[in-house]
């Protein structure tokens, strides 16, 4: 099987594996048929390991193979240059989405939504906050298909983007369902809550599609887009997904969850990679 997938076009590659995080959202989100509410320690166990999922990603998968790539394709002593500036520029793209798209962390009241002010309900603002997460995870998985049809073209690359693909997918479980649920316990039925939940996933493979195109017309651009994803996710773990896991009471946990996301991603970029 992994020979035929290896065997196609990067694009269908990164559209697949887009598709396979997405379903894994949707998976979390059916959490909601058979459970109203989340507990709160689970929430932010929940938050930890995605966000030691995604710290892990942001240098295995990401930032140590754009300083690799440009330390073998002419930039000497500055190979470090692409890395710092496609991780600045991601945080900075990053920031500049939150300040625009009118959205609300979950766990937190009205009053403390941002973005452009809107009249938007607060079930729209949860979704908008959770697709503004997914969009540096599609960034990064397309990357890495379109990284291992370049000179990063090994199996062992390939392998590490589906790496990649898996942890972000595994991780997107319990994000599906930490959004389903909330939208579920404001009072909806529980279709609408698995739908605002699978849906906000489906930036995912566009994101991943568009990411893996950008690098397979202007190769130049690799090492800056490799970084520029990892600067993103780690501005979502740390203006997000650690705040929301330590702010209610349930530190030491949410940080063996970390601990643990981390791990996995790790463990399954180092064997697979």
């Amino acid at each position: 099987m992994f020979a035929t997938f290896s065997n196609f076009n990067p694009i269908l590659q990164s559209l697949l594996a887009g598709i396979f995080t997405w379903a894994c959202t949707a998976i979390g989100s059916s959490f909601v048929f058979f459970f109203k509410e989340v507990n709160r320690k689970v929430l932010d166990v929940m938050s930890g390991f995605a966000a030691g999922v995604m710290i892990a990603a942001s240098f295995w998968s990401l930032l140590a193979p754009s300083i690799s790539y440009a330390e073998n394709n002419g930039y000497g002593m500055w190979a470090w240059v692409p890395a710092a500036v496609g991780f600045l520029l991601g945080g900075v793209f990053l920031r500049l989405t939150d300040a625009i798209i009118p959205h609300l962390h979950i766990g937190d009241p009205m009053e403390k939504r941002e973005g452009i002010k809107t009249g938007a309900s607060r079930t729209l603002l949860l979704f908008l906050a959770i697709t503004i997460h997914n969009i540096p995870e599609g960034l990064a998985v397309g990357v890495a298909f379109g990284a291992a049809a370049h000179g990063l073209s090994t199996d062992n690359t390939l392998m590490s983007a589906v790496g990649l693909a898996l942890g972000i997918g595994l991780q997107n479980i319990p994000e599906g369902s930490a959004l389903s649920l909330p939208i579920r316990g404001e009072g909806s039925s529980r279709m609408r809550a698995f739908q605002y939940g699978q849906l906000s996933a489906l930036v995912e493979p566009i994101a991943a599609v568009l990411g893996a195109a950008a690098v397979l017309s202007m190769q130049v651009i690799l090492p800056y887009a490799l970084a520029f994803a990892a600067g993103a996710m780690i501005f979502v773990v740390v203006e997000e997904l650690i705040p929301e896991s330590q702010t209610n009471g349930n530190k030491d946990i949410a940080t063996l969850g970390l601990m643990l996301g981390f791990t996995v991603m790790m463990i399954l970029d180092v064997a697979l990679g």
